[in-house]
């Protein structure tokens, strides 16, 4: 049995959903869009891998709020945990996000707290005998998904060599059902003022038909797919179109300020329409 100190809180919806409103405005006025590659379409793996494994299919997380969901990322700024929370409101209800966090970092963010974020003590096998036990709890708690930054640190997007932590294989290989859904994200400058987040799904892999993996498979596996979407979505980073990108949040647009209002002058006075934007991108 797993101790209630183990266990935490469900965010009230109250709460939540405020900060979801809070969290869409302050997301708008910080980056132009925020957007995912449509050719790994989530709720198309999910329908793919069970059609090809009828014999270890399972229901989709997003149908079944008993499966296990995991999504595992890079982490590559301080945004990374708005940014999840904003990615799984939008993609993954009705499930629940929850994400570990350290310790000390959660002091100086106790808000993070009432979030579904809990605290774990890093570089310490008390720590990681915590974590595993909170993630088993929270298993067994419908409709849960757990996000987590395996690399452990911030890393620059183009570094590929950092070793992925092993909780998230260890928690994998006990596992005999549910999802797990690796997740690059980028923030990129194209043409305008403000920042793009862009992200990708990896392949996704269903528990069920990895039973046979020990830790040092999950391990690969798991490294494997992050790193390979990782090189995918900066392909697409490159190329600077929005074509492949379902957009999830349109943001601010143009320079703002003193500069926008001459810009609006000058089209008032020529007879001509303003146009807020720099580029054609996400419009």
């Amino acid at each position: 049995m797993t101790a209630d100190s183990d266990v935490i809180a469900k965010p009230a919806d109250w709460f939540q959903n405020g900060f979801h409103r809070f969290l869409h405005s302050y997301l708008r006025r910080n980056f132009h869009a925020i957007a995912f590659a449509r050719e790994t379409e989530l709720q198309t793996q999910f329908q793919s891998l069970a059609e090809a494994n009828p014999d270890d299919a399972q229901a989709s997380p997003l149908e079944d709020g008993s499966v296990p969901l995991i999504v595992y990322s890079n982490h590559a700024s301080w945004w990374d945990p708005l940014l999840a929370h904003f990615i799984n409101e939008r993609l993954l209800s009705p499930r629940q996000f929850y994400a570990p966090i350290d310790a000390e970092a959660l002091q100086q963010y106790k808000v993070f707290e009432k979030l579904g974020f809990f605290g774990v003590q890093s570089d310490s096998n008390r720590g990681a005998a915590q974590f595993l036990k909170t993630t088993a709890a929270l298993f067994r708690r419908e409709h849960s998904a757990l996000w987590v930054t395996p690399e452990g640190r911030f890393a620059d997007v183009r570094d590929h060599e950092a070793e992925l932590m092993p909780g998230l294989s260890h928690v994998c290989s006990k596992l005999d059902r549910g999802w797990v859904v690796p997740l690059a994200m980028e923030y990129v400058f194209w043409d305008e003022r403000l920042p793009l987040v862009l992200f990708r799904f990896g392949d996704v892999i269903s528990i069920p038909t990895a039973s046979e993996w020990d830790k040092q498979q999950w391990s690969e596996e798991l490294t494997e797919r992050l790193r390979f979407s990782q090189s995918r979505l900066a392909k697409l980073c490159i190329d600077r179109s929005s074509e492949p990108f379902e957009n999830l949040l349109r943001g601010k647009r143009g320079a703002s300020g003193m500069y926008d209002t001459a810009r609006r002058l000058k089209s008032w006075m020529t007879g001509q329409s303003f146009q807020a934007g720099h580029g054609d991108q996400f419009q």
